[in-house]
């Protein structure tokens, strides 16, 4: 990506959040609501991912695990639906994040997989992306395999890596645009 299309992306960014964090705030705090009545926890999740150049910021997301790790039938729908990352517009105000991108994964996991590309991490993670889209179904796809680690490492990470780096290389604000929409068609 060029310096200017990085501007560009992060204008267009910056304007769609400041429009749309009015119109979610009492959503979010909807869900939060619920979240922590179903949880019994507070309902944001705040966590540690690796963003842009490999430097760490905090992800804010709807809770959806209990302290057992497992779930509700409610935040099995927020995670389904995608509702639980709603909040990750304020990363994308904050300037950690992007609404397309790659999607932020943790420290371990980046560093897990067989091929670390620095491509990748050019650029500023995403709520939603090309990759994103490819698997989103991606925790049904991960619960029908025997051994769910060593497929995400050895079979969807590379294919991930690959429509990222496609995505990157051939970058236009328009194909943003275009993946935000068929997010929300995917989604609805």
């Amino acid at each position: 990506m060029t310096k200017y299309q990085k501007v560009v992306k992060r204008f267009f960014d910056f304007l769609l959040s400041l429009i749309l964090i009015p119109i979610l705030l009492f959503p979010l705090f909807v869900l939060i609501t619920i979240a922590t009545i179903d949880l019994r926890v507070f309902g944001l999740f705040c966590q540690k991912r690796i963003g842009k150049y490999g430097k760490e910021f905090t992800i804010f997301k709807i809770k959806t695990l209990k302290k057992d790790k497992k779930t509700t039938k409610i935040s099995k729908f927020f995670r389904k639906s995608k509702l639980d990352e709603l909040p990750q517009i304020f990363n994308v105000f904050l300037g950690n994040m992007s609404f397309v991108g790659p999607r932020p994964d943790l420290k371990e996991v980046i560093f897990q997989t067989i091929e670390i590309d620095d491509i990748i991490l050019s650029i500023k993670p995403g709520i939603t992306g090309p990759a994103s889209l490819f698997f989103f179904n991606e925790e049904d796809i991960l619960s029908e395999v025997e051994n769910s680690i060593e497929y995400n490492l050895t079979v969807i990470q590379p294919k991930k890596n690959k429509i990222n780096r496609d995505y990157i290389n051939n970058y236009h604000i328009f194909n943003d645009i275009k993946i935000i929409f068929k997010t929300l068609k995917n989604v609805i």
